[in-house]
């Protein structure tokens, strides 16, 4: 037994080995050094607490990048008017919105005499309706071109359109109703070949 000690040491001393490491550091020093460590959960609670925004382990803002609406200058005339045109098919209209008691002059005559339907009515008051400015602004309106239906869709774009130059914070309620999209829809052309856009001849077998 004592030769085999004797070469095991001989052994060793040949080789080089190093000798032995010593024992690991107790359990109780772990959650020092956890503590201590950059990507604890201390160090963002930290980081909040200063104010700075949220970041995760690869340094990544977790919080939403933070938009703001642009908003835009009142355009006035010299006379305190803001003035808009509005189309619609072959209609076009030119408004100019102040504020007033609600009046609304298309053509030189009221709305309810150059506009006899109801309807038509509804269509142009329908941005004051959504804004809640019903009777708080005067209109006066000049519109040319197409028929009745298309001239209430113009004026109706002019004045959306007006009334945002006038109040721009009321730009964006206007425009998720639409109201300041142009309506690009004109009637369809007649094909040679058919009676109208899409109506054939009336065909007889005999």
């Amino acid at each position: 037994m004592s030769d085999n000690r004797q070469s095991l040491s001989d052994l060793a001393a040949l080789t080089g080995a190093a000798p032995a490491a010593p024992p690991a550091a107790p359990a109780e020093e772990a959650p020092a050094a956890a503590a201590a460590a950059p990507g604890s959960e201390e160090a963002p609670t930290e980081s909040r607490r200063r104010g700075e925004p949220a970041v995760d382990d690869h340094g990544v803002s977790t919080q939403g990048p933070q938009i703001q609406a642009i908003l835009r200058e009142q355009q006035l005339d010299k006379q305190g008017r803001a003035y808009a045109t509005g189309r619609r098919k072959d209609a076009v209209a030119r408004v100019w919105l102040k504020p007033g008691s609600g009046k609304i002059i298309v053509n030189g005559r009221d709305q309810e005499v150059y506009f006899a339907r109801p309807t038509l009515r509804l269509i142009i008051n329908q941005v004051f309706d959504i804004t809640e400015r019903r009777d708080q602004y005067d209109v006066i309106a000049t519109v040319t071109g197409g028929g009745l239906s298309g001239q209430a869709g113009a004026v109706r774009h002019g004045i959306s359109t007006a009334l945002t130059r006038y109040e721009p914070e009321l730009r964006t309620t206007v425009k998720r109703a639409g109201f300041l999209t142009r309506d690009p829809r004109v009637v369809e052309r007649k094909k040679y070949g058919r009676a109208k856009a899409r109506r054939s001849f009336q065909f007889s077998k005999r």
